[in-house]
């Protein structure tokens, strides 16, 4: 209820009825959806920066994109018992029964391409190698922190036996990506275009087909991509292949891939994220019970490392990338 109050007071608006929209707040009013961000750990630059992107989708033609609101002075943040937060606004439209994702992702890149201003705080083209190499110490540290004390449980025992072999396949993603950066050079698709922290499967579902600015980050499409191959694979490792093919050909029906995609792309499937968020979290987390599923997780990922393995393997084989035009090199090891 506290939300209908602060709509009404602070923005003028009289929201009807409350919409569940995953892990947010929204209301609904007439055809307007309005959701209610939390912009507790934002700073201005980024919200600002955030509401300008949105507004250049916009006015590039995509009708999901949420927008922010200004309140009734014309502030985009407001303060409200104690806390901040922003409101985006965008039309009810409901979700499409059967999408395309991969030429939708591709429509929406191609618009993220043409932002004619410099994105600044949300940047992260160019920036890889040095949030992994970032990542990779911090898990360095833990794991020698631990090296001489008895493993205090299962989760801890798996942690400290498989590091070893995923900090070498980290290794192994830092050296393709650099060695990218090295011998290929980019193109017009390789420009940076709005991309979601983590775009999975689950993104563009719901009742509603919305695009949140709040999930976004700058960077290079082949972000998007892997993360959403990392997603389906994982979600499925028998049978995620023709879907995975079938995602970047749909995505390449509008906007073909460079080599340097290509290896970019690939050089982010060599990167084991979903380990490291595993174990991050496992020690993040007080709850007993994300711990017992973190450790499953965790197991599960260790018995698939074969798979995985082969996965990688055959990856450009199975999405038909031209290896050989494009010149796309294989990482050994794996070819064993």
């Amino acid at each position: 209820m506290m939300f209908q109050k602060m709509l009404r007071e602070v923005y003028g608006i009289s929201a009807d009825s409350e919409v569940s929209l995953g892990r947010y707040h929204g209301y609904k009013h007439n055809e307007g959806l309005y959701l209610i961000m939390d912009a507790n750990s934002a700073k201005e630059q980024e919200i600002s920066e955030l509401a300008r992107i949105a507004d250049h989708m916009q006015k590039a033609g995509d009708r999901n994109v949420s927008v922010l609101l200004a309140d009734k002075q014309g502030k985009q943040i407001c303060d409200w018992e104690g806390r901040k937060y922003c409101v985006l606004v965008n039309r009810a439209v409901p979700m499409p029964g059967k999408m395309k994702t991969g030429r939708k992702l591709a429509k929406f890149h191609a618009r993220g391409r043409q932002i004619p201003f410099k994105v600044e705080s949300m940047n992260r083209v160019g920036q890889w190698k040095q949030l992994w190499e970032k990542r990779l110490d911090q898990m360095e540290k833990v794991w020698s922190g631990k090296l001489y004390t008895e493993p205090e449980n299962d989760f801890e025992k798996m942690f400290m036996e498989s590091f070893p072999y995923y900090m070498g396949l980290s290794e192994n993603a830092i050296q393709y990506l650099t060695d990218t950066e090295i011998d290929d050079k980019p193109t017009r698709v390789d420009h940076g275009t709005v991309c979601y922290e983590r775009f999975t499967n689950n993104v563009w579902r719901g009742t509603y087909f919305v695009k949140n600015p709040f999930e976004w980050v700058f960077d290079h499409a082949s972000r998007d991509l892997a993360e959403w191959v990392r997603d389906r694979y994982f979600a499925n490792i028998q049978t995620s292949q023709p879907e995975i093919k079938n995602f970047l050909a749909e995505y390449q029906s509008l906007t073909m891939l460079s080599p340097f995609s290509w290896r970019l792309l690939y050089a982010r499937l060599l990167f084991p994220l979903h380990y490291y968020e595993t174990v991050e979290n496992y020690y993040i987390t007080q709850s007993e019970q994300t711990k017992r599923q973190l450790e499953d997780r965790l197991r599960k990922y260790l018995n698939q490392s074969g798979d995985h393995e082969r996965f990688l393997s055959h990856f450009y084989q199975l999405s038909e990338a031209p290896v050989k035009a494009a010149k796309l090199p294989p990482v050994d090891w794996l070819l064993r």
